[in-house]
This record gives structure tokens, C-alpha cells and sequence, in this order.
């Protein structure tokens, strides 16, 4: 199998963007950066990301014979959001669950690898991989002051997945755009200053760690900045001006339910557990839990004042 061949089918089976890259270690100044960024703390709750050190600075680990890594983008971008009095939830988890939806699209690829005699492992989330890295090394775009991988002309609403194979595919030249000199939109507007000159985010400020992986009670004063936002915040994304290339996506699973797009401060207020799976079961949201989606909700209306 070619890598025109992967590509071809790719976009027939409905990605919007494909690339290949060499499975290999990652480079010695990403891996520093990582691990300073650990160091000092700016991952806040997620140990999660402390874990798999080696795997995670060389995927050639995740597969045995491991050759290529075949990185894929799938647009978000809402048609429809919710109205601003509501509660609000960042675009990506208005619809069902990515990972499911990435993995359906992404194994009749896998398929066909494997009937041409490749192992492949499907990585969604789901191993640690630096998605975004790769991505960058396999052409698809690049990673922006507000840490999100912008394609360009397209803009940085996009779900990535990764396909390790043993399939030795012709690579792609990796994009080596940046973020136009003095372009700070993103960073002017973030809410809590969780983003400083193009360094990896801060988790213990990021509205979207805080409100989605932090565990325990919200760090005083960040109540005051969550504004109406109860699961994560997509300033920065709404800032950058490479969105103004988004256009909606075609996915249906993406697409909110008219019950999710009518939610008040009411019915957030109120929900209980079945009310929450029913809503929230199949979505992006079930991770943060009812819990903390309640805790940020109460953060919202009883502001600390520290």
C-alpha cells in the first residue's frame, strides 16, 4: 500500500486532512520541554501526562516493527451553538464522543493496512502519543501560541487521531509555519493568563483544565473568571485569527441535540445522575463527571473574592 493509496482513502471514508510521518524517537528540545514543564508544576492535577515517559518520547514502543505514523484531522466546528445566557460548553464536546467516532472512521483504514500484511494500533487519546507533535512532523499544520494544532487555511477545530503501523509509507515534509510575528490574540485572550509567548500552556490557570481534569475544589480566584463557562472555554480557539477559515463540519455525530443547544442555568442546577447520562452519556462531558460539572456550576454563582 502507497501512501496516496492511505490518503485516497482517507478522505473517502470523510477525514478532512492526512499525513504520514516516520515512526522515530522525539526530538531532544520536545522532550526537554516537556519535562520542564512537568518540573515546574504547569500540569497541575493530570499525572496522568508524568506517566509512559518512554513511550511517549518514542512511539516506535506502542508497535513492534512500528515504521510509519499516519496522523488524521477531522473537522468540529459546530453549525449551531448554544445560546450565550446558557451554561457553556466548549464546541468540541457539543456532540458524541470523538474517540469513538475518530476510532469507527479510523479502522477500515487499519483494515486495509492489515490486509496488506501491516500490524496497526489505533491511538485516539488513548496511548501516550503527542498528537500535535506528530501532526506538525507529518505536514498537517502547525502548533500555535495557543497550543493548538492550526491547519492552515482551515483553522484549529479539528479532532487528531494517529495510526502506528509497520507499513514503511513515504513521509510527508512537515510544516514549518508559525504564528505571524506579534500575533498575541490568543494570549490577550485568555481569561486566567494560562498562556505565555508561545510556551505550553499552564494548566493550573487553563479554564479547560481547570473545569475538565482538575481534581478537588477549584483554586481560589477562579471562580471570578469563569464567566458562564461550566466545561472548558474556547477563548483562545475564538481569538485566532486562522479560525476565521472554519467552516462547519459535516459529521452528524458532531452535530448538538436540540435538548443539549435548550439547557438553562436551571436545568443545569438541577440534574441529577440519569438526567446527566442521558444528556452527557455519549459526550465529550462524561469524562469531567456530574460532580464537577455541579462544582463549577456553584463557582459560577458564589464567586470567591480572594
Amino acid at each position: 500500500m502507497t501512501a496516496q493509496t492511505v490518503k485516497t482513502l482517507a478522505a473517502s471514508i470523510g477525514f478532512d486532512a492526512c499525513g504520514i510521518t516516520c515512526a522515530q524517537a522525539v526530538d531532544a528540545e520536545a522532550i526537554a520541554r516537556h519535562d520542564r514543564w512537568i518540573a515546574e508544576g504547569r500540569h497541575d492535577t493530570m499525572e496522568w501526562v508524568t506517566r509512559w515517559r518512554d513511550v511517549r518520547n518514542d512511539p516506535r514502543l506502542l508497535l513492534e516493527g512500528a515504521r510509519s505514523l499516519i496522523v488524521l484531522a477531522l473537522n468540529y466546528f459546530p453549525s449551531n451553538f448554544q445560546p450565550p445566557e446558557a451554561p457553556q460548553v466548549a464546541a468540541y464536546a457539543y456532540g458524541r464522543d470523538y474517540h469513538k467516532v475518530m476510532r469507527r472512521m479510523m479502522r477500515p483504514l487499519a483494515l486495509a493496512l492489515e490486509a496488506a500484511g501491516h500490524a496497526t494500533r489505533l491511538c485516539v487519546d488513548s496511548a501516550p502519543l503527542r498528537e500535535r507533535y506528530w501532526a506538525q512532523r507529518a505536514g498537517l499544520g502547525f502548533v500555535g501560541r495557543n497550543n493548538q494544532l492550526i491547519i492552515p487555511g482551515r483553522g484549529a477545530y479539528f479532532f487528531l487521531g494517529t495510526i502506528v503501523t509497520t507499513a514503511p509509507l513515504e513521509p510527508d515534509k512537515p510544516c514549518n509555519l508559525h504564528c505571524p510575528e506579534g500575533c498575541r490574540r490568543c494570549e490577550e485572550a485568555c481569561p486566567a493568563g494560562a498562556l505565555h509567548d508561545g510556551e505550553a500552556v499552564d494548566a493550573r490557570r487553563c479554564l479547560s483544565c481547570l473545569t475538565i481534569e482538575h481534581q478537588g475544589p477549584l483554586p481560589p480566584g477562579t471562580a471570578s473568571l469563569l464567566g458562564h463557562r461550566v466545561f472548558g472555554c474556547d477563548e483562545c480557539l475564538k481569538a485566532c485569527p486562522f479560525n476565521r477559515h472554519a467552516t462547519a463540519t459535516t459529521v452528524d455525530d458532531f452535530a448538538p441535540s436540540d435538548a443539549f443547544l435548550a439547557l438553562t442555568d436551571e436545568d443545569f442546577a438541577t440534574m441529577d445522575q440519569a438526567r446527566f447520562d442521558a444528556l452527557f452519556g455519549h459526550t465529550p462531558v462524561k469524562r469531567a463527571g456530574l460532580a464537577a460539572l455541579l462544582r463549577n456550576l456553584e463557582s459560577m454563582f458564589f464567586l470567591d473574592l480572594e
